[in-house]
């Protein structure tokens, strides 16, 4: 099988589904919270290396329905590139029904809509985007290379093109000074831009990233607590209007609570197991189990 340049990260839902390395590393790689690529030069990797692997794998998975483009951000690869790619996906695997890959909003926002659309003919139909957060002072101060504006520009760009997105937002990010801003900026670009799915992820700094993290933030930064990190969760789940339905997650390795439901069809039952959890603290995930 295929033998991957590690590290390798990929979303929770992809971890039962194919893998292949378009890049390593990622293109913008500035994130002050983020230590996932920070040991990587970002490289587009030669088609032939990556046709190679995706007829080595198709040998030992023909059957395969859905693929992930690592690294970071494959959508930064040219079109023509990532359209060669798809096409020998979809020749090497007959049943494929659907390829992901991370995006940056600047990613989205680069390429013209008939390039996203001709992406998504050839089954690119789902990208992971990192909101992290709606309020434009701690993009900022986390060096995301985005604004609420063109961050709600990508997500509606994608809309637009029938492209599903997957967003994150990081709980914890603004830490105890500007949670306040962190979540009310967040409910007011969730509340206008639409996104299929959305997943929340908790504040994890890797001991190498923390005083990076510490320096880019510019002000004393005093963390949160899981108490206050579930306030931060229900005062996000009271708070989005969304525009379409969204399929709510906080399944990731380092959030404290796992939920799983449907917004705003599931809001009251989502409130209530975080309430539960407020009182009675069971249910949360042991801390020597939380990570990236």
């Amino acid at each position: 099988m295929i033998s991957y340049d590690m590290p390798l990260y990929r979303p929770p839902s992809e971890g039962n589904n194919l893998i292949i390395q378009a890049t390593l590393g990622c293109h913008f790689n500035q994130c002050s919270f983020c230590s996932m690529y920070k040991q990587k030069r970002f490289t587009i990797r030669p088609l032939e290396t990556v046709f190679a692997e995706i007829t080595e794998a198709a040998r030992a998975w023909p059957d395969a329905q859905r693929v992930f483009l690592a690294d970071g951000d494959a959508l930064t690869l040219p079109t023509d590139h990532l359209l060669a790619i798809l096409e020998k996906l979809a020749k090497a695997f007959p049943r494929l029904s659907r390829v992901s890959c991370y995006a940056n909003p600047s990613d989205i926002l680069r390429k013209q809509e008939t390039e996203l659309a001709r992406l998504r003919e050839h089954k690119l139909n789902l990208l992971y985007v990192g909101i992290e957060s709606g309020s434009g002072t701690i993009l900022k101060k986390i060096t995301k290379g985005a604004s609420p504006r063109s961050i709600r520009a990508a997500l509606e760009k994608a809309h637009n093109c029938r492209l599903k997105v997957s967003a994150t937002v990081i709980l914890g990010l603004g830490g105890k000074s500007r949670s306040e801003e962190h979540i009310q900026g967040t409910i007011e670009l969730l509340s206008r831009a639409p996104v299929t799915y959305l997943s929340t992820l908790q504040l994890f700094l890797e001991t190498g990233e923390r005083q990076h993290f510490l320096d880019k933030f510019g002000e004393p930064f005093c963390p949160q607590d899981d108490q206050a990190i579930l306030r931060e969760q229900r005062r996000l789940v009271a708070g989005i209007e969304p525009p379409n339905p969204i399929i709510f997650r906080s399944n990731h390795a380092s959030n404290a609570l796992a939920l799983a439901g449907n917004l705003p069809r599931d809001r009251e039952r989502l409130l209530a197991r975080i309430d539960q959890a407020l009182t009675y603290g069971e249910q949360l995930r042991p801390r020597q189990l939380r990570g990236l």
